[in-house]
């Protein structure tokens, strides 16, 4: 997924950095179809793979409930849709 500087804020934005714009409808609306793609993608390949290694759908469902990545997802979606900004953690990975 792209970044979305205009849409997000990241932890630890200095205070000499500009406002971010507001993001218009469009952008609001693209971003929120490209979170449920995603979300749908993690559990697609989620239950594929459960299915070669004959993990019952139902303990593969129950995995996908507790998914952090999900939680994110579903988090951000909410917030999306209420018309509230939210924050991204900085990556640590280098």
């Amino acid at each position: 997924m792209r970044a979305l500087p205009w849409l997000v804020t990241t932890q630890g934005a200095s205070m000499s950095d500009p406002p971010a714009a507001p993001a218009s409808e469009q952008e609001i609306e693209a971003v929120i179809a490209e979170l449920e793609q995603y979300r749908q993608r993690i559990i697609d390949d989620a239950l594929r793979i459960a299915k070669l290694a004959k993990v019952p759908k139902q303990v593969t469902m129950g995995h996908l409930e507790k998914h952090p990545e999900i939680h994110r997802i579903d988090a951000m979606l909410a917030a999306l849709r209420a018309g509230e900004s939210f924050s991204l953690p900085t990556s640590t990975a280098g």
